[in-house]
């Protein structure tokens, strides 16, 4: 294998955080993760990304669970190899943006009880929305790994992502993750910008991906090619798919060259086979997408296309998801090109919906387009149809500045509402990124009803199975 590179690659396993959300709409329970973790820990990859993302929501929404009971557990248990999490900068771990003070203290918290590298992105890329969140970090003595949102667009192109590596770099990044939530990476776009990043750049760079559109195996090779120093892959038994590559396939793949990995393959086997039993209890979420070559033309993550198949389906118009499809792609244009991530993708596709439904498009606006087009996101990649603005918004003025600059603190207004249902400090925190569905979990675990059985958890659900591609 040519390299530019000799080092061996390194390897973050995400079968505990990204690939139950990409395959099983994050369902898997803390019981189901325990008892890999010691052999996760022992088969020598670079990090565990464990928490995050949608994780947090999932807990509490869902399971019935604490998330920090879940982060300390794992902990407990994984003693070498760091603990990632993905961290969508001031929205934290939620939908919306957050204020300074909750920031702050989310990311302190979360050091506190375990964490020790924190992958850190905005979904516009737009780096006034992870400088907060980057800063905390520094202060706890966290890895933080500044993240370039990947997409394709008429603004996208190498040197548009270069440079938001070069200023997260200046923002104090410890390392730099080129996030591909789409799949949609090509294998000689990877290589054209590992060759371009590691002429200017020298923080490691980390690859992660998805294998929605079957190409990202060749696409981690090519990468590897060019000196890539960590890419992301998770046990066979729950990887392809809307999830990333298989570890054990990437790793014989390298076997014997300059950058084998060196993981332990015997370890990996015992993991896979026990995650190949688990994945059987959550089949009634679980995606079952092989290659959805779609993303290709519409850059939809596969778990996104499901949601809209259930969607149109409750509404008796599932003979028009190819005019959804095809909305998605005008409706981004409209909005200036943002990737399809989390918010993005939900205020993207949301609209796509009720534009074809409604047969008028934006004649029904959701709250959060009217957010977006006010600036309260942050700042587009591209220019925003300005007609479809004035339609949206009016002569409403457009904010400039950092969005989170325009929001009160929000710690003490918390702890004041969770009152008596608080038990540990994290509990303040819980409520203040998710209200109704902190209360309700705090309720309930102060009634004995928690940690219920996932039978009765999901009773009465089938609640539909949401996808957060990040």
């Amino acid at each position: 294998m040519p390299s530019r590179k000799a080092n061996p690659l390194k390897v973050t396993d995400t079968t505990l955080r990204d690939a139950h959300q990409s395959l099983l709409a994050t369902r898997m329970r803390t019981e189901d993760m325990l008892p890999m973790a010691e052999k996760l820990d022992e088969a020598g990859f670079w990090a565990l990304e464990v928490w995050g993302g949608a994780t947090f929501d999932a807990c509490l929404r869902f399971l019935r669970e604490d998330p920090w009971e879940r982060l300390r557990q794992l902990k407990r248990r994984i003693k070498k190899t760091p603990l990632m999490m993905l961290l969508r900068g001031q929205n934290l771990v939620g939908y919306r943006h957050y204020p300074d003070d909750v920031v702050d203290e989310f990311v302190r918290r979360a050091v506190g009880n375990g964490i020790d590298i924190l992958r850190i992105f905005d979904a516009l890329n737009d780096l006034r929305n992870v400088e907060r969140a980057m800063r905390a970090a520094k202060a706890e003595g966290a890895h933080v790994q500044g993240t370039v949102v990947y997409t394709e667009s008429p603004v996208h192109d190498t040197e548009h992502l270069l440079q938001a590596a070069r200023e997260l770099a200046q923002l104090g990044a410890d390392s730099i993750c080129l996030k591909d939530m789409a799949g949609l990476l090509s294998p000689l776009a990877a290589a054209d910008f590992v060759r371009r990043y590691k002429k200017e750049l020298d923080l490691p760079l980390e690859l992660h991906s998805h294998y929605t559109s079957g190409m990202a195996s060749v696409t981690y090779w090519k990468a590897a090619e060019e000196g890539v120093d960590i890419v992301d892959t998770c046990a066979s038994s729950m990887a392809l798919g809307t999830s990333q590559p298989p570890t054990e396939s990437i790793a014989v793949a390298l076997r014997g060259t300059p950058r084998d990995p060196g993981l332990d393959l015997d370890l990996l086997a015992e993991v896979s086979e026990h995650f190949r039993e688990v994945r059987k209890k959550y089949a009634a979420y679980d995606v079952f997408i092989t290659v959805d070559a779609n993303v290709l033309r519409y850059q939809i993550p596969g778990g996104m296309i499901s949601n809209f198949i259930s969607q149109l389906a409750e509404q008796n118009a599932l003979d028009r998801l190819s005019e959804v499809l095809e909305e998605v792609r005008r409706v981004r244009k409209d909005l200036g090109y943002p990737p399809l991530v989390t918010p993005s993708s939900q205020i993207v596709g949301a609209q796509a919906v009720l534009n074809v439904l409604l047969g008028e498009r934006y004649k029904v606006v959701s709250n959060e387009v009217k957010a977006y087009l006010k600036g309260l996101y942050g700042r587009p990649p591209g220019p925003v149809d300005e007609a479809v603005r004035r339609r949206v918004i009016g002569d409403e003025p457009v904010v400039t500045t950092r969005p989170a600059d325009l929001l009160p603190p929000g710690l003490a207004r918390a702890r004041r509402e969770v009152g008596p249902l608080m038990e540990q400090e994290e509990d303040v925190l819980s409520y203040a990124l998710f209200p109704p569905v902190a209360r309700a979990f705090l309720e309930e675990r102060l009634a004995g009803k928690t940690g219920v059985d996932y039978e009765l958890a999901r009773e009465g659900a089938q609640e539909k199975a949401v996808y957060y591609p990040a």
